[in-house]
């Protein structure tokens, strides 16, 4: 982060001094003029700020009335917020599978796993590849955390600017982008714990809202989101080609090539995973392990009653993921470090 930091660091450091010199930190015109701004980028009729990635998922289930009796499907294999979302609203959590080559939800699975209490379906674009959307009359709810970039189409997607993201906030940030103009009112409202006008609660919300200072460091980042893109784009390519002239065992997947991926993450499936991570510290490359283990074995869940074997593909995922270094600021002589590492791992 500190390389891509350091390209916009005087644009990030204006964009502090002018809120500072405005003395507006809440509800202010960074965060009006920024909502515009990503909306226009996203392609969306609006964009609502948030506190999190995790409060603009909050937001959107709490704008469509998602509670107890309720049931959403979603993919075990992402970050805890996915789940967690519909959790506290007293909802039941019903995992589908996952795309073996994607690692997305399966749209087959989530149609099944549809009944009649489903309330929504929460597809997660995850690591940046776009999941596509299962045909169901309910809801679809984009998790699009790692994903800004990439096409969105659902009821509403929930973003993330967690500084590690494509576009990252100096602390937590998080926008919902949609082109339901009813449902954007309804979470603009909730955002401010129900209140319109200030002190008059015609709905119990939250405290969701992004502050001045972080939408301004935004908008000083948003406009470099494409060029970022397409490094990370550029990467990708490269490993590809450095990996097909590396030996490396025939196990060990790459991502699948897909034009919108964004890659947040650069996720490849290796043998011997643990070992290989422990290999790739000694060289002095860094890795993440993106998720150790699903969500519907994790203890908070056990009520749900899912076991060892109730979704094999993510269970699989999980024991053999390993994120390789993807930022837009990363040398090409550095991937080529990274794949030479592997290849003597394997030779």
């Amino acid at each position: 982060m500190a390389a891509e930091l350091a390209a916009v660091r005087a644009e990030v450091e204006a964009a502090i001094a002018r809120v500072l010199d405005g003395g507006v930190f809440i509800n202010g015109p960074e965060v009006a003029a920024f909502e515009r701004e990503l909306a226009a980028a996203t392609g969306a009729a609006r964009a609502v700020g948030t506190g999190s990635g995790t409060d603009a998922l909050l937001a959107i289930l709490m704008a469509l009335e998602v509670g107890p009796g309720d049931e959403v499907v979603t993919t075990p294999f992402t970050f805890f917020a996915t789940a967690g979302g519909p959790a506290r609203l007293g909802a039941r959590v019903v995992f589908a599978d996952i795309d073996d080559a994607t690692l997305c939800l399966d749209p087959r699975a989530a149609l099944a796993a549809c009944g009649d209490r489903t309330r929504g379906v929460i597809t997660v674009h995850l690591f940046g590849q776009p999941c596509p959307a299962p045909p169901v009359a309910c809801p679809v709810i984009e998790d699009a955390a790692q994903a800004l970039g990439a096409p969105l189409g659902g009821r509403a997607a929930a973003l993330s600017f967690f500084p590690t993201k494509n576009v990252g906030a100096l602390g937590d940030a998080g926008a919902v982008v949609t082109s339901d103009p009813a449902l954007a009112d309804r979470i603009a409202l909730l955002r401010s714990h129900g209140a319109r006008p200030k002190y008059h609660h015609v709905a119990i919300g939250g405290n969701f809202r992004l502050d001045e200072l972080q939408a301004a460091v935004l908008r000083a980042k948003l406009g470099h989101l494409a060029a970022w893109t397409a490094a990370r784009r550029a990467h990708a390519d490269r490993y590809r080609a450095l990996f097909a002239a590396a030996r490396v065992p025939p196990e060990l997947r790459l991502p699948p090539a897909h034009a919108a991926h964004v890659y947040h993450q650069f996720v490849i499936r290796a043998p011997r995973r643990d070992a290989l991570r422990e290999h790739l510290a000694a060289a002095g490359v860094g890795t993440e392990v993106y998720y150790p283990a699903p969500l519907h074995l994790q203890p908070c869940f056990a009520s749900l009653g899912y076991r060892a074997g109730s979704l094999p593909v993510s269970e699989r995922a999980c024991r053999e993921v390993l994120a390789l270094p993807i930022h837009p600021a990363l040398p090409a002589a550095a991937q080529a470090h990274v794949v030479d590492a592997i290849a003597r791992f394997y030779a």
